[in-house]
């Protein structure tokens, strides 16, 4: 049996994460993962996404050079050659994290593990079963696709989003099951590349979790780019076509047959709990994942889990941050997650991102609310870029101004959502965003102006 101070179970972002801040802590670390370095958002989640996303963001703004006084030839979709850039663009962070661990003096022992005993973790490798024991245990195993229960959910041609991302060729036709942050990504990416989509939500709009005013400016953006939307509508069963694959759908306007060449499921994930031992080890969880406090701990001293695997808001940003809770509380150091500043982003075109209460959630909880919206057509920078479409909508309480939620629809969303994610941690007020003086020309200064327009004085919207 070998020690060590703290054995974390998988290479994710909370599981690195949270090896590397018990190493800067002083701990002797070992980390146990099974697949791949990295995790689901590193090798086929988050990263390889945004990478095919960037090159179909350069195919977008080539075959509109003319606008900016730009001749340049018709471009073409290389699908083969953007694959190659997406897995370059993977093994270089994969590499990064690898030295990382490294230089920090983590070990890292590639096998299955599982909890064994107290304080004891068994891993299946390739030299065989290898028991560890270590006062501290940190599971991070993350989660994996859900499987619908739709008949033909198991055809040739139906995908998860790993098999997306793993297509060796551009499908004529994709149908997307999920109007979700994954759904939407994959049929921004698609159809920007000239496949022909078709989006399917059983919820009432697209990004259902989203502020109200974001699903159905996505909604728009898509029809826009020559998608099919279908909301409040259920996918009833899968079949084998002539060359494509037939979907039933049901909705508001009775049964609708799809046609597509591939369809992709992308309706959520579970979190990977099976095999770890944790009904023997007395860890607590159900269905929703491992159960956990503000401190990361599960219900057995000495065990914490982060991540996907506790369920709640599975986004590596809420992973990597839970990582190092884990590490600092489970080393003695006071640390909490606080859930009322996790910005959430949809990278579609355009982008999306929110923080905070949305504005029905606002409402629902009793505050009585004020909000301001403006739009990127009056922006500058924006006009000046050519990326007019969406807008920016902040959200407060009216009594004293306190920010309560940010929500973007537009280029850099991601980037620009940090604002409100600060200040909702620092909470802050309509007053000090208005007296924040922001850069010009810049797309930020739609931020003071939603702030400003929530006051009822905003500068560069015309008076109603």
């Amino acid at each position: 049996m070998m020690p060590t101070d703290l054995i974390v179970i998988g290479g994710g972002p909370g599981g690195y994460i949270t090896a590397l801040r018990a190493a800067q802590l002083g701990a002797h670390v070992t980390l146990v993962e099974a697949e791949y370095l990295g995790g689901v958002c590193l090798n086929v989640g988050c990263i390889p996404t945004k990478a095919l996303l960037a090159s179909a963001e350069v195919y977008h703004v080539v075959s509109r050079s003319a606008e900016f006084g730009v001749r340049a030839a018709k471009p073409e979709a290389d699908w083969p050659a953007m694959q190659a850039r997406k897995a370059d663009v993977v093994a270089k962070l994969v590499g990064g994290v690898r030295m990382l661990l490294g230089r920090a003096g983590v070990d890292v022992v590639e096998g299955h593990a599982h909890l064994s005993g107290p304080g004891t973790v068994a891993v299946d490798g390739a030299g065989g079963m290898q028991t560890w024991a270590a006062p501290r245990i940190v599971i991070a195993t993350g989660s994996s696709p859900l499987t619908l229960p739709i008949a033909g959910g198991d055809l040739p041609g139906v995908l998860d989003s790993t098999g997306a991302l793993a297509l060796e060729a551009l499908p004529a036709s994709l149908l997307v099951v999920g109007g979700g942050a994954v759904g939407l990504e994959f049929a921004t990416l698609f159809a920007t590349l000239g496949s022909q989509v078709t989006v399917v939500e059983m919820l009432p709009r697209l990004a259902p979790l989203a502020d109200a005013d974001v699903g159905d400016t996505l909604r728009t953006a898509l029809l826009l780019q020559g998608a099919k939307v279908h909301v409040s509508t259920k996918i009833t069963a899968i079949e084998a076509g002539r060359g494509a694959l037939r979907a039933r759908l049901q909705g508001p306007q009775g049964e609708v047959i799809v046609e597509a060449d591939k369809a992709l499921l992308a309706t959520g994930r579970r979190p990977n709990v099976a095999g770890l031992g944790l009904e023997a080890a007395g860890v607590r969880y159900d269905r929703r994942g491992i159960q956990v406090n503000e401190h990361m701990a599960t219900s057995v001293p000495g065990i914490y889990a982060v991540g996907d695997v506790t369920g709640g808001s599975m986004l590596a940003h809420v992973a990597m941050h839970q990582g190092a809770v884990a590490a600092e509380s489970s080393l003695g150091h006071k640390a909490r997650m606080r859930y009322d500043a996790v910005p959430s982003c949809i990278f579609a075109r355009p982008e999306a991102a929110s923080v905070g209460l949305t504005e029905q959630a606002a409402r629902e909880q009793g505050y009585d609310v004020r909000v301001g919206r403006f739009p990127f057509n009056g922006n500058g920078k924006a006009i000046a870029q050519g990326e007019v479409d969406g807008f920016i909508k902040v959200v407060a309480e009216a009594r004293y101004g306190a920010l309560l939620g940010l929500h973007i629809v537009g280029a850099h969303a991601s980037d620009l959502v940090l604002e409100g994610a600060l200040g909702l941690t620092l909470e802050m007020t309509l007053d000090e965003l208005a007296a924040t003086i922001h850069p010009h020309p810049s797309l930020g200064e739609a931020l003071a102006e939603a702030g400003l327009a929530a006051l009822g004085r905003p500068l560069h919207l015309p008076k109603s």
